[in-house]
């Protein structure tokens, strides 16, 4: 796929493939305007303002009427691609909506390729490589704390604080070549504390917004949940109960569980990756064997764990691979089987349904805690590009400070310096190459 010049009108169905009520079939170049009223019959769209919406026919090819629709008109550069753009909202018949772009192509537009929408916004200057992939991410959220991420995200949440750790390394960088220019004549322009200082809270920024992937991720992706626990204490019965359906086998026989179960559900606001784990126990079964150290391993990469405790036999299960920071949830599992039981955790019976409200509550309220950093004004970093380049930024931000406490020239200090902040440019688009924006866009939806 090559990035082509944007100098030509592309138009393309917006809406999800398939028949529906509506269809909306987009628009967007220096002749949209031009070419959506040479197949409309109604008000001229090339006399309306933008932003304004107009009952009409749509045209075929031949001017037949194809179909009664509602076209909005979007001037330059007030739109999302900052390009003339018209949106006609068409029936979703799917002949109609075929019509329709070949009507749109016989009259001089191109049929747009995945993204190229999104691409026009980011080489009008309306959107950078944040905002852009955070649309990606917004259109594939499957829970509101993804959804509600994605759409800071695209607000320039990210970017914003992106902007102002650029704007203070340009000031260093620019402090620096004076530095360089006048080093003959032992001229300092700012004192070496007060740039240790200034680089320090640059670094500390970049290892802050660093440490918030893991739980962006999360979010994005699904948080994932180990259910952990003795054998027979009725780990799988609870996933099949959370889930609603039996996902996973249910035997008396210990050790029936060899392998690791996953999937996903939504609760609250949050989507859950639930991985439903052996039984962790000393076996001589080499099968089995195998699935107790692949639990370890999703214990260990698990942010919550739901420890299942058998209360007919109450045995503890031994948690130490799990993760300093992981959320550990106990859980008495068969509390319908004995007349009492003892010991802290929620007491549930999976057989039956009771208790688990509140392991969902639980569960949702583990998620926030997860998810702390996430409000009004919050920054989750959600992309493994964004955090590789913030891990390059912060690596030669630390060269800079340890360099600054020392007695390193400025030429190799303005160095680090530069490749910080080419780390820092490559994530919103002031750097980038034809290789990063293939990469990015070859995964959107046609349409988008």
């Amino acid at each position: 796929m090559a990035i082509q010049e944007i100098n030509d009108t592309i138009c393309a169905i917006s809406t999800p493939p398939g028949c529906g009520g509506i269809a909306v079939v987009r628009i967007s170049g220096p002749e949209a305007i031009k070419i959506a009223n040479s197949l409309w019959r109604g008000k001229s769209l090339e006399t309306v303002p933008s932003h304004t919406a107009h009952f009409g026919t749509m045209l075929d090819s031949d001017e037949s009427e194809l179909d009664e629709g509602v076209a909005t008109v979007f001037r330059a550069p007030r739109s999302f691609t900052g390009e003339d753009t018209v949106e006609i909202s068409v029936h979703g018949s799917k002949w109609i909506q075929r019509q329709a772009v070949n009507a749109l192509i016989d009259k001089g537009a191109r049929s747009a390729g995945p993204g190229e929408f999104t691409r026009r916004a980011f080489a009008s200057g309306r959107m950078d490589l944040v905002q852009v992939e955070a649309v990606a991410d917004l259109i594939a959220s499957s829970s509101r704390a993804a959804a509600r991420v994605a759409l800071s995200q695209m607000r320039g949440g990210v970017s914003s604080r992106l902007d102002k750790l650029r704007e203070q390394l340009i000031e260093l960088a620019a402090l620096l070549e004076l530095e360089l220019d006048f080093s003959e004549e032992d001229v300092e322009f700012a004192s070496r504390d007060k740039l240790i200082e200034t680089t320090d809270n640059i670094l500390a920024e970049l290892r802050h917004l660093l440490s918030t992937f893991r739980s962006g991720a999360a979010i994005k992706e699904g948080i994932p949940v180990a259910i952990a626990g003795a054998t027979n204490a009725g780990k799988s019965s609870l996933l099949n109960a959370l889930l609603g359906e039996d996902r996973a086998i249910v035997s008396d026989i210990h050790g029936t569980t060899r392998d690791t179960i996953e999937d996903t559900i939504e609760i609250g606001d949050y989507l859950f990756r639930f991985i439903d784990t052996a039984g962790i126990r000393h076996t001589d079964d080499s099968i089995e064997r195998l699935g107790i150290e692949r639990s370890i391993r999703a214990l260990k990469h698990a942010r919550i764990i739901l420890h299942v405790v058998d209360a007919t036999a109450p045995q503890e299960t031994n948690l130490d691979a799990a993760g300093e920071d992981a959320i550990v949830i106990r859980i008495l599992n068969k509390c319908d089987a004995v007349s009492s039981v003892s010991g802290d955790g929620i007491k549930i019976s999976a057989l039956n349904g009771d208790g688990l409200d509140e392991v969902r509550k639980s569960l949702v309220q583990a998620a926030e805690a997860e998810s702390k950093d996430l409000g009004e004004d919050a920054v989750l970093i959600t992309n493994v590009r964004h955090a590789e380049a913030l891990k390059a930024a912060a690596t030669s931000a630390q060269a800079l400070s340890d360099g600054l406490r020392t007695t390193l020239p400025a030429d190799l200090l303005a160095q680090d310096l530069r490749e910080t902040l080419h780390h820092l440019s490559t994530i919103t688009g002031e750097i980038t190459t034809n290789d990063i924006l293939i990469n990015i866009f070859e995964n959107f939806c046609i349409g988008k």
